[in-house]
């Protein structure tokens, strides 16, 4: 293939149908919820695109009365983040509840001493597993299922928590990239103040994706498609695109290293 087709090929493979996909997603999580026998469904919103998108999707697919939202600040959230977070609960008329969790936090800073000078990246991944067991204890007790907020691109490069925010029954906008996202989000009405703000995950304070992932959005998916769906050569997509080599050596690196996390715990075989 030529640099133009390649080129091409990205660009096409990032297009979507946004009817289209938003009629498959919502199909998805209301045959999951009914076909599993469950009442509903449990979002922990950050006040973010991703989880303003899933909630949305979900309220489409069963309804706003089968849809609990839970906003979890950490001593690291921003008031802005709980305040949109409230903000789409309410826009969207679904139930919702503010849990703060500093004072559990605290808890695990008691039993376990020496964890409280531990790195902010681990620091942040309990941030993300305190979440997800505070989503599950409200799950299981309502006989609801947890509806997962994670994308492509952070799948694919590892940028989630193992057990924590990747800790979910379901993961609505899996199939999509951070750029079709924003474009799937633009199409169902989520308010461009979501839409535009900087992606973080908010496990530390002034933390946001693209400077940990250490590459923007807009460039990772261009990478992501070339290597990882069209089986492309990396080297190839560098040239199309006309990036340093180093970019995609940099994306591939973030895959492998994750692999891990993409996976079930390995078992050691006996035969």
């Amino acid at each position: 293939m030529s640099r133009e087709d390649i080129k091409g090929a990205v660009d096409e493979c990032l297009k979507i149908d946004p009817k289209k996909v938003a009629e498959k997603i919502c199909s998805f999580i209301k045959s999951f919820i009914i076909d599993g026998g469950f009442n509903g469904a449990v979002i922990g919103l950050s006040g973010g695109i991703d989880s303003s998108l899933t909630a949305k999707l979900t309220v489409e697919a069963i309804g706003a009365d089968n849809v609990l939202g839970l906003i979890m600040p950490t001593s690291t959230s921003s008031e802005e983040d709980v305040k949109d977070a409230v903000f789409m609960a309410r826009r969207l008329g679904i139930e919702y509840e503010v849990i703060d969790l500093r004072n559990v936090e605290k808890a695990f800073w008691e039993i376990c001493p020496h964890a409280r000078e531990m790195p902010r990246i681990p620091r942040g991944n309990l941030m993300a597993r305190i979440r997800m067991c505070t989503l599950y204890i409200h799950s299981n007790s309502l006989n609801r299922i947890v509806v997962g907020t994670g994308n492509k691109s952070e799948i694919l490069t590892g940028y989630f928590t193992k057990y924590g925010d990747g800790g979910v029954d379901i993961l609505p906008i899996g199939c999509l990239y951070k750029t079709q996202v924003r474009e799937l989000a633009r199409y169902m009405g989520i308010p461009e103040k979501i839409i535009l703000k900087k992606p973080s995950a908010g496990l530390w304070i002034g933390q946001t994706d693209e400077d940990e992932l250490g590459i923007s959005y807009d460039l990772l998916d261009k990478i992501l498609c070339g290597i990882y769906d069209l089986k492309l050569p990396p080297k190839k997509v560098a040239e199309a695109l006309e990036i340093d080599y180093s970019h995609v050596q940099h994306v591939m690196n973030l895959m492998e290293k994750s692999a891990h996390k993409r996976s079930l715990p390995p078992i050691p075989k006996l035969d």
